[in-house]
């Protein structure tokens, strides 16, 4: 387990870099470096200047491979993400091949930013080429092995928005949020300090591709093998699961909550899948080849929360209701 190993050291001081370019957000941090080691995709939600691009342009930049950018805008149509049109010198019609496209095996972070402004239509092309990493073009399909997705929403500005629908944050496996710091230091550092004030030559301070793009598959799949758990490890792992789809089932109660009508719908078996992996790849960061249940514990509410769904009475009080809830979980389910 060599690999494992070099690879782990890589990943921790990977990480250490990106705690020196956007401070103060150290649990989104070690959450993204999770997902980019367990494969998963990520949707991102925070307030405006919070650091998420700049994360995302650093991890982009230590892991080598393309990087494309794509805006949510009302007028998004999916064909804008496979090609574009335009009219070259000579003033004759052109078609070059579009964001997804344009880098194709080389492709290893693709950021759409404000994913909720575009229409349905392009979340669903997208969510194609993230559950399946090709898309199918001009007769041919089109290869994208390396394919790491990171969605953000403004939580702020809802007008000429798109909800994502239950099968679309499915897609992602986790949801992170990103808030900002309330430490005075950070904040006087982030206001005073010039390196926070030139994003460009902030990012370049980090070697690019320190971490080879291109043999995360099978970093993360030597990984999943290596990492074992106890029968009583997955009794817990599963009735955390169970958990949210019936909470009352394990005694857990919210106030002012009639907990028989709170669910509409709980985790899926495709979470359940993402939330073991998630934990895996935490406890190998932490040097262990065996699962603990604070690893499951550690990643439950990014994995869980955005899967998890309120019935129309109590929807309107998500944001007060899901941290209590998954608290509640964590708290009632007796870990072994």
């Amino acid at each position: 387990m060599t690999d494992l190993i070099t690879s782990r050291d890589q990943a921790l001081r990977f990480e250490h870099q990106l705690n020196q370019i956007v401070i103060g957000q150290t649990a989104a941090v070690r959450h993204l470096l999770l997902a980019v080691f367990a494969r998963g995709h990520v949707l991102l939600e925070g307030n405006v200047g919070v650091g998420k691009t700049t994360l995302l342009r650093a991890i982009a930049h230590g892991l080598g491979g393309d990087y494309q950018r794509i805006e949510g805008t009302i007028d998004l149509m999916p064909a804008d993400l496979i090609y574009y049109t335009y009219l070259d010198a000579s003033g004759k019609p052109r078609v070059d091949p579009g964001p997804l496209l344009s880098h194709r095996e080389r492709l290893a972070t693709f950021f759409f930013n404000e994913i909720n402004r575009a229409r349905p239509q392009v979340h669903s092309l997208l969510l194609r080429a993230m559950a399946e990493r090709s898309v199918g073009a001009f007769n041919q399909t089109y290869h994208l092995p390396h394919l790491q997705v990171f969605a953000d929403r403004n939580r702020v500005e809802r007008e000429e928005t798109f909800e994502l629908p239950a099968a679309a944050k499915d897609r992602f496996m986790f949801e992170i949020s990103l808030d900002t710091p309330t430490d005075g230091a950070v904040l006087q550092e982030l206001m005073f300090n010039p390196r926070y004030h030139d994003t460009d030559r902030l990012v370049q301070e980090m070697g690019s591709g320190q971490i080879a793009y291109y043999q995360l598959n099978d970093v993360a799949a030597g990984i999943q093998a290596h990492i074992h758990s106890s029968d009583k490890l997955k009794a817990y792992a599963l009735a955390l699961w169970q958990a949210s789809h019936n909470p009352a089932k394990f005694g857990i109660r919210l106030a002012d909550v009639d907990m028989a009508e709170l669910i509409q719908a709980g985790a899926s078996p495709r979470g359940m899948s993402y939330f073991i992996r998630a934990a895996k790849t935490r406890a190998w960061l932490e040097g262990r080849d065996n699962l603990l249940p604070e690893d499951l514990q550690a990643v439950y509410a990014v994995t869980m929360a955005h899967r998890i769904f309120f019935s129309p009475l109590y929807a309107y009080r998500k944001d007060e209701l899901m941290p209590q809830l998954i608290t509640g979980i964590l708290a009632q389910i007796a870990a072994p």
